[in-house]
């Protein structure tokens, strides 16, 4: 099945229990949830050799869904990295090298990760699931996928350079070790058998000296080039272009001063004493890779030298992404990079040009209609005519001024774009037709990057549909009112609903998507929806369908006790609305595939995000009319996500993942690419709706939420145990490696937070509370203004152990109830919780487990949140307090944060709000970044502030 791989086993140090490796979480199989611990497994394995792991990874990249087998989280990673490669070797970002490997001399090519493929770069190891590195002696993350990265670039390199020399012409094994290796660069064979020793270290030593040099414009202020254009003014046919050069801030690129400025003795603050050698350094490295630069150099003071617009084209293509590589500051004309050709649609429908969804509705209007449409040519911002174009071809200048705008035309584009002209390019087609064309964007050397249209078709593809569209009034049957951007909601669902499209309602947490969902049921009369969601929420859809939509008919179908075979489908025919799990669904699926079902709605659709999973094909795999999916987070990590529930709503409507791959998600996360970025808006901007509460023109009327931090110091005991945890805690990361080091590394911190909490989690002796801990003395003033005030408040915890020591503890201490919500809970005694939370009339406090509640609760009779201890993940915290701040909320919200001072809280915290590099790599990680800081960095992270003991 796998060319070029060989069968085997592995030793693997993987979680498990007494009876084997736990089961990866996609197949679906019961995990053992006892006695799980880290140990060594024997598995079995395909062995692969680097030089043939990109092939491998190319093919093995998009599983067939109905196959045999599925992608698990690592070999998805693995194809991303290996994508990743491909675009660093397509981009230049790399150098070539001599390595030594197995005492052997090796021609390699080897990654020059500069500026934001740094950040890449760190978000790969963030990223990076365990497994990856379940081999050998479990080294650093950082180290494993530098190794993988650099195996699979140097692939990619030698599959996109041709072959230097041709059979017969190679440089014999008596040829001087320069032209052997780069010979072996492009050749098959990497290896150089026979080199002398002086040789390959002279050799050697130049190239380092290279990928340092490439490296060295990576600090603090680096040299920039910016490329002017010729004035408009300038008579046609005059070059008039220029490159200044300047020194720039790495870390705030807003920090520029020009060459000519700095001769003049301008400075900014952190330049070097020197700063005039740091330019004449910088503009020598330079002149490597853009040789024209030796002519700036014969002045005493360079500052800027003119360009012809050859010259000007050659910088644009070939040395601006080469000094960008490199390290270098480059700025360039906005113009720059674009698809200067492209199309333009113009659709223009019939009749019912402006109606409202209603009328669109009882006029038949569908994705059938027939529309007349015409394709023009345009470059920059205007059409061209065919003569126009034949003309810019004749002349064969890639740099050229279009109605005084400067595009770039290259033979591929020029050629697309002459084909196009002798092609179709007016008539008519079904409204679905030109939908699709939309969606696919044109091809890549001929995109599509304009539409106008009319009518519905307009309304739809403008991705403004929402707001064009005449607000639907609250149904009949719904108890209560719409808020008006609701009702325009509504309108947009009815619409995608009657052309028999999906879509994504994204509106941010707490904006109502249950009502519109709800509403959208009861406008649909005689329709029958599946809706399908976590367990967690069963009785929460159940109740608000019966608090807002009485009149519909609902099954929940869900538990031990669930209907089957006649009684479900009785109870199905007999219901608007069935309630299922993604659980069941798995389950249940050909159960559920047997029913005729109008929609299927997915809500917390994140759930399906990772197409490659057996609960979310079983799902896809449910048939219906339309489909709608819930979420306000249509894209947590990377824009796979949004393909993936994309393809639910809208079955192959973006195309195969891999296409999808190729053309948005590597262009825009990869290059930040500004055509990716808007093709993709205006190929998915039709169905995904997004409203943010924070925006008053959506709603005005919700309360304010007041976030604070609340700094807690250490009692003396608490400080004697935690230098007593670092002390220990160091001595035993100091003397471990691998995955051993990782796992101290995580035990360190979680017994650090546990004794920043109180010395009774910490220790687990049953032993009093009160008057030992900062934090717990906080808590409890806290709690007794919170009560005489007579208001509620949610105190989230992320140890379920501590909230079982917290819950009867601030019972006594308050005399009055205190709630305890936690995974151990039964749904039943869950719902019975949160009923009484929001309904009893007497102030209490609600203690929750952050894992347990973070989502789906719907708790706003609380205006006091309180994080006792921290998750370091904004999202997680953010979606926490949302169980209060959300609609419904009557009050302004206090938010506190609980943080140690002088402890690694305050450290984290502080790195969280500076924004710096490695904080990046916490938002939606945890504390997994921590592991693989230096022994140095973790005792200055762990060391305690002396001021910090109260």
């Amino acid at each position: 099945m796998v060319p070029g791989a060989e069968g085997g086993s592995l030793a693997l140090t993987l979680p498990g229990s007494g009876r084997g490796p736990l089961p990866s979480p996609e197949t679906g199989l019961e995990a053992a949830t006892r006695g799980i611990k880290l140990g060594p497994w024997t598995v079995p394995a395909l062995s692969v050799p680097g030089d043939a792991a990109m092939a491998v990874l190319g093919e093995l990249a998009d599983p067939d869904p109905d196959g045999p087998w599925l992608a698990g989280p690592s070999l998805r990673y693995l194809t991303l990295l290996a994508g990743y490669a491909c675009d660093l070797a397509g981009r230049g970002r790399m150098l070539p090298q001599l390595a030594v490997e197995a005492g052997m001399p090796t021609a390699r090519w080897r990654p020059v990760l500069t500026g934001s493929d740094t950040a890449t770069f760190r978000d790969f190891a963030a990223g990076m699931p365990p497994v990856v590195r379940a081999a050998g002696d479990g080294q650093a993350v950082g180290r494993t996928v530098r190794d993988a990265l650099e195996s699979l670039l140097d692939g990619a390199a030698r599959a996109t350079l041709p072959e230097r020399f041709m059979v017969g012409q190679r440089p014999g094994p008596k040829s001087a070790l320069p032209d052997r290796w780069l010979a072996a660069l492009t050749g098959a064979d990497p290896a150089l058998p026979g080199a002398a020793d002086a040789d390959v270290r002279d050799l050697r030593r130049a190239l380092d000296d290279w990928m340092r040099a490439a490296n060295e414009a990576h600090g603090p202020i680096r040299v920039s080039f910016r490329l002017f254009e010729p004035s408009p003014e300038a008579p046609p046919g005059e070059d008039g272009w220029f490159l200044e050069f300047a020194l720039q801030s790495a870390e705030d690129p807003g920090l520029y001063l020009p060459a000519e400025d700095l001769w003049e003795g301008d400075r900014f603050p952190g330049l070097p004493r020197r700063p005039d050698e740091t330019l004449l350094a910088g503009l020598g490295r330079a002149v490597r890779l853009f040789p024209l630069l030796h002519v700036a150099l014969l002045e005493q003071r360079p500052s800027a030298m003119p360009l012809t617009t050859g010259e000007a084209y050659d910088f644009l293509r070939q040395a601006a992404p080469l000094l960008q590589a490199a390290g270098f500051g480059v700025q360039l004309p906005s113009w720059a990079g674009r698809k200067a050709v492209g199309l333009k649609l113009t659709t223009r429908t019939r009749s019912r040009s402006g109606a409202s969804s209603r009328a669109v509705a009882d006029s038949g209007f569908g994705l059938s209609e027939l529309v007349d449409f015409r394709l023009d040519l345009v470059i920059g911002d205007g059409a061209v005519t065919a003569e126009e174009l034949a003309e810019l071809a004749r002349l064969k200048v890639p740099l050229v001024r279009v109605r005084g705008q400067w595009v770039e035309l290259d033979a591929r584009q020029l050629k697309a774009a002459l084909k196009a002209v002798g092609e179709r390019r007016e008539g008519q087609l079904t409204a679905g037709e030109l939908l699709q064309q939309v969606v696919d964007g044109g091809d890549e050397d001929l995109p599509l990057v304009e539409v106008d249209a009319d009518g519905d078709l307009g309304d739809l593809l403008s991705g403004q549909a929402a707001e064009r569209l005449s607000p639907l009034p609250t149904p009949a049957g719904f108890q209560g009112a719409l808020r008006p951007y609701q009702e325009r909601g509504l309108s947009w669902l009815h619409f995608l609903g009657r052309l028999g499209l999906g879509g994504i309602l994204a509106d941010d947490m707490g904006l109502g998507k249950t009502a519109q969902t709800l509403s959208l049921l009861l406008t649909d009369e005689g329709s029958r929806s599946l809706l399908i969601c976590p367990m967690s929420l069963v009785s929460n859809w159940h109740k608000e369908a019966g608090r807002f939509a009485p009149g519909l008919r609902v099954h929940v179908h869900h538990g031990a006790t669930r209907m089957r075979g006649t009684e479900f489908d009785e109870a199905v025919a007999g219901a608007d609305l069935v309630i299922t799990t993604y659980g069941t669904a798995l389950r249940d699926l050909e159960t559920l595939r047997g029913v005729t079902w109008s929609r299927v709605v997915c809500d917390e659709a994140q759930a399906i995000k990772n197409s490659g999973t057996r609960q979310s094909q079983a799902v896809r795999a449910i048939p219906a009319r339309t489909r709608l999916a819930l979420t306000g987070t249509p894209v947590e990590n990377h824009l796979a996500e949004l393909w993936s529930i994309m393809d639910f709503c809208n079955p192959g409507l973006l195309g195969p993942a891999k296409r999808f791959r190729r053309r948005f998600q590597e262009p825009i996360e990869s290059r930040q690419d500004e055509d990716a970025t808007a093709a993709l808006k205006r190929a998915t901007g039709p169905f995904v709706l997004r409203r943010l509460k924070t925006d008053k023109t959506i709603i005005s009327d919700l309360p304010e939420k007041n976030e604070m931090k609340v700094w807690c110091s250490l009692t003396p005991e608490q400080a004697t145990l935690y230098q007593a945890v670092v002390e220990d805690m160091m001595a035993e990361i100091e003397s471990s490696e691998g995955i051993q080091r990782r796992g101290n590394v995580l035990a360190a911190m979680m017994k650090l937070k546990q004794v920043c909490n109180h010395p009774a989690h910490l220790l687990k002796d049953g032993s009093r509370l009160p008057g030992r801990s900062g934090k717990l003395a906080r808590l409890e003033e806290l709690a007794d203004e919170i009560i005489e005030d007579g208001d509620k408040a949610l105190i989230f915890t992320q140890y379920a152990e501590w909230g079982t020591l917290l819950q009867p503890y601030l019972t006594a201490h308050t005399d009055r109830p205190v709630l305890w919500l936690h995974g151990g809970l039964s749904k039943a005694r869950r719902d019975e919780l949160v009923e009484r939370f929001q309904t009893s009339g007497e102030p209490m406090l609600f203690l929750l487990s952050l894992k347990a509640a973070g989502t789906g609760l719907n708790l706003t009779a609380a205006n006091h949140v309180v994080h006792f201890d921290r998750w370091w993940n904004p999202a997680v915290e953010d979606q926490a307090t949302d169980r209060a701040f959300r609609i419904g909320q009557s009050r302004d919200v206090q938010v506190r944060k609980f943080i140690c001072t002088g402890t690694l809280e305050e450290k984290i915290d502080a790195m969280i709000e500076r924004k710096k590099a490695l904080a990046s790599s916490v938002v939606g990680t945890g504390e997994e970044w921590i592991t693989d800081l230096s022994t140095d960095q973790l005792r200055e992270l762990f060391s305690l502030d002396p001021a910090a003991v109260r």
